[in-house]
């Protein structure tokens, strides 16, 4: 079977250092994580950027630092959020886009999000789409619900998303799909041919679909964005924590770990140097 994918997802836009007092917020702190979770087995970071008194941004200028910080510090590749935070303009989210990093995530439509209403409109789904192709940008599909991977379709009919396409099913959100094995068959029937995928469960969903899917050939995410615990309880000490539990499990499963290098191959990424 193919290496394993780790995604390292750091931050957020929602966590604070009260629950998490480990979360990594300036671009020091995010650089510093990456390169811990390097050394423990991930291949790409996903990195949301947040101000000083830790609220969250989409600046360029924030990401560039966090781009500046990794890279200082090793070679994973960077995917920056579009997501933002909840209540976000689409022009806020897109703005990391302007840097042309290797990759950055698409969400594919609008979704409850615990108390809030996460907004994609189509119009502004596609948008991305053509900011991500003109920049070189891979995305990487972010499916919340079952309805987004007909979106999904759309795109790849209409020539906005290329193949072989990369997804994230992100289960466990309250008011999406929830993050049970069954929602994961699901969504992963319905890929398109040559797809790969990567799966993001939600607090302690974490770690039962990350099993899964590494016995299912498909990838992982991991880190304080979706989970802050390392089991019922007791908070994990770090983002690379979380990454070294899932790549011993990986190696015991005859799926270690991807360097970043061989993610960008099967990825079909081309390294590009950043705007």
């Amino acid at each position: 079977m193919n290496p394993l994918i780790i995604t390292a997802a750091l931050t957020g836009a929602e966590v604070t250092r009260e629950q998490q007092p480990a979360l990594p917020i300036s671009p020091e702190e995010i650089g510093q994580a990456a390169f811990e979770c390097a050394r423990a087995g991930a291949a790409i970071v996903h990195v949301h950027a947040r101000r000083a008194d830790g609220s969250s941004t989409q600046e360029a200028a924030a990401y560039r630092a966090i781009i500046d910080a990794v890279r200082a510090r090793c070679d994973l590749i960077v995917q920056v959020s579009t997501g933002g935070a909840v209540g976000m303009t689409a022009a806020e989210r897109i703005a990391p886009v302007t840097l042309a990093p290797e990759m950055a995530t698409l969400s594919l439509g609008s979704v409850n999000f615990g108390g809030d209403v996460f907004i994609n409109h189509p119009a502004d789904i596609e948008a991305f789409a053509r900011a991500m192709a003109e920049q070189g940008v891979k995305p990487e599909l972010e499916v919340f619900d079952a309805g987004m991977m007909a979106t999904a379709q759309r795109l790849l009919k209409k020539g906005l998303v290329c193949t072989p396409a990369h997804f994230d099913f992100v289960l466990g959100v309250p008011g999406a799909m929830p993050g049970t094995a069954e929602a994961l068959m699901y969504l992963r029937a319905q890929l398109p041919a040559g797809s790969s995928w990567t799966v993001a469960g939600i607090g302690a969903a974490q770690l039962t679909l990350g099993t899964l899917a590494i016995a299912l050939g498909g990838h992982v995410r991991v880190g304080f964005e979706d989970n802050i615990h390392f089991r019922k309880g007791e908070l994990a000490t770090s983002n690379a924590q979380l990454v070294e539990r899932i790549a011993a499990i990986g190696r015991l499963l005859d799926r270690p770990p991807a360097t970043a290098d061989e993610a960008r191959a099967m990825l079909g990424l081309r390294r590009t140097a950043p705007n």
